[in-house]
């Protein structure tokens, strides 16, 4: 027996459009990640607790 599968029919409509040029991303993308934000707001908040136990407690 015998399988033939036909030919697949090229669907494509010519060249494929470029793609734009990736833009270096910077320290304001990074920052702007909520995981990193969350972490910086955890050692924020911890510095911020150790500064006023200093203060206010020694």
């Amino acid at each position: 027996m015998s399988h033939d599968r036909p030919e697949m029919v090229d669907t494509s409509r010519g060249d494929a459009p470029a793609t734009p040029a990736e833009e270096p991303r910077g320290c304001l993308f990074a920052l702007s990640q909520p995981p990193l934000m969350i972490f910086l707001a955890v050692v924020g908040s911890l510095l911020l607790m150790a500064a006023l136990h200093d203060l206010f407690m020694l």
